[in-house]
């Protein structure tokens, strides 16, 4: 259902992502892809587009593209071939981008995101593969510019979305579970501070309920997901107001100044045909067999949405938690791991969507990096299900303890350790009572309120003899006493 913006107006947004491949060198030569090298480092004759040279295609590009389109449910086409863009830019040394643009790698294709009526499908245009260009710098020296060709010739794909969104919300949802899917089938670690994942937004308006397209503005370069909200969510604003006062749309290529959290216009939108593109002759046509696509699809793992169908109907998790786990693929990864060691499906997933993944966001770690595994994650689990530790003393004062190990505590267990912290909760009725006692007798008015008919006060009882306890005392039987004690 699209959002409707000032009661008669809708969005249409359609999304062009480029996702830079995690391939270690670039699509048509082995210069090296690596982040952060000196400027002009990573070049060669081919890079630089010297007279004489030949490209010769990377067939890992080939295949991470052909494994998105799997993800992405999309057509992968047999017989696709690449074409020249030309366009003159100071860091596109050749002075055209080598593309693909008639005949891309994949067509169609679904995305699935959260929208507020549940799941929807954002249907996808296409997927091609193309280089990308090397990157102008304007802020080394006063007056100048600079252009560091490392970037050039890298292995993108781009994501062409249908226009099949209608607020920015929805954008964003998108941009995030694609983000999530590149990186969780590895072909790109899609880090957008890096530049390893940029987006453009083609925006228009239209009368509520109105079926046609309204002339619509492209938005470049969108380099955070925080940005796309907001330059989106701009421009349909400034649209609106600018049709209200009786203007009319420009098609044209727009910026998005963060500072300002405004759009301005660069140029007048180009047409296909400002490109000239034709097709690529210092390449053959790439001829995709059928054993070949399904050799890729059996090495793809198991995507987001199928595990979190399996975590809802196997072990019996909420939506909310299966999709918890399934954020992160090293997460799902753990979360599989730990269900081999137990059957306490539900108290492992409460674990990594609580304690370790309030871990893992404070100290900004994987989940790897945590120093618990999954082995150590379920003993911890049977020693809280059999009553020898309560949740609190395991998660706050065990867990620490695991995560840190000294010297004295190599080949011991979790019980072994938290014996030795004297952790272990105690059915020794002697010592309950006289923590109980001492409970009530800090708190008369209290024992009086509830002997009175508050009985709700009885979780501040049994709190106050976890406290004195330090949490060896077992709630369930402190309950069951203090209950038998005031009557």
């Amino acid at each position: 259902m699209a959002t409707i913006y000032q009661g008669k107006y809708e969005a249409v947004i359609g999304l062009e992502i480029h996702v830079q491949l995690d391939t270690a060198s670039k699509l048509f030569c082995a210069d090296s892809t690596k982040f952060g090298a000196e400027p002009n480092t990573h070049i060669s004759p081919i890079t630089l587009a010297l007279p004489g040279t030949l490209p010769k295609i990377n067939k890992k590009a080939i295949e991470y593209a052909v494994r998105l389109g799997l993800a992405c449910q999309c057509e992968i086409m047999p017989y696709n071939f690449f074409a020249r863009k030309n366009y003159f830019y100071p860091d596109l040394p050749k002075g055209w981008q080598t593309t693909q643009h008639t005949h891309p790698i994949c067509m169609g294709g679904l995305v699935p995101i959260k929208t507020q009526t549940g799941i929807r499908q954002v249907q996808m245009h296409h997927i091609h593969l193309e280089e990308d260009a090397g990157k102008s710098i304007h802020d080394i020296y006063e007056g100048e510019s600079c252009v560091d060709l490392n970037r050039a010739g890298t292995a993108l794909v781009e994501i062409v979305s249908e226009p099949d969104m209608f607020s920015a919300d929805e954008a964003w949802n998108y941009v995030q579970e694609l983000r999530r899917l590149v990186r969780w089938i590895g072909v790109s670690d899609a880090n957008m501070e890096e530049g390893s994942l940029r987006c453009d937004a083609n925006i228009s308006i239209r009368p509520a309920g109105d079926t046609r397209l309204g002339t619509r503005v492209e938005v470049k370069n969108l380099n955070s997901t925080r940005n796309i909200k907001k330059a989106i969510d701009f421009e349909i604003d400034r649209m609106i107001r600018l049709v209200e006062a009786g203007g009319m749309v420009q098609q044209q290529t727009r910026s998005f100044d963060a500072a300002t959290g405004t759009t301005f216009a660069i140029r007048d939108k180009e047409q296909a045909n400002d490109y000239r593109y034709f097709p690529e002759p210092d390449l053959p046509p790439i001829q995709l067999s059928q054993s070949f696509i399904e050799q890729i699809r059996a090495s793809m793992p198991a995507l987001p949405q199928q595990l979190a169908h399996k975590y809802q109907t196997s072990f019996g998790l909420s939506p909310y938690d299966a999709e918890q786990l399934v954020s992160d693929k090293d997460i799902a990864v753990y979360f599989e791991a730990a269900t081999q060691k137990t059957n306490q499906y539900k108290a492992v997933a409460n674990w990594i969507n609580g304690p370790i993944r309030s871990i893992i966001n404070e100290e900004h770690l994987s989940i790897d990096q945590v120093g618990i595994t999954p082995e150590t994650l379920a003993d911890i689990i049977q020693l809280v299900d059999t009553g020898k530790l309560n949740f609190s003393v395991a998660s706050t004062r065990l867990l620490p303890a695991l995560r840190t190990p000294g010297a004295d505590q190599k080949g011991q267990s979790a019980l072994d350790i938290a014996t030795r912290l004297n952790l272990i909760q105690t059915d020794n009725e002697d010592l309950l009572e006289t923590w109980i006692n001492e409970a009530l007798e800090s708190m008369p008015d209290k024992v009086q309120a509830y002997q009175k008919g508050k009985k709700g006060l009885i979780g501040l009882f049994v709190g106050e003899v976890k406290k004195r306890s330090k949490g060896k005392a077992d709630p369930g039987r402190v309950m069951d006493l203090i209950k038998e004690k005031l009557g």
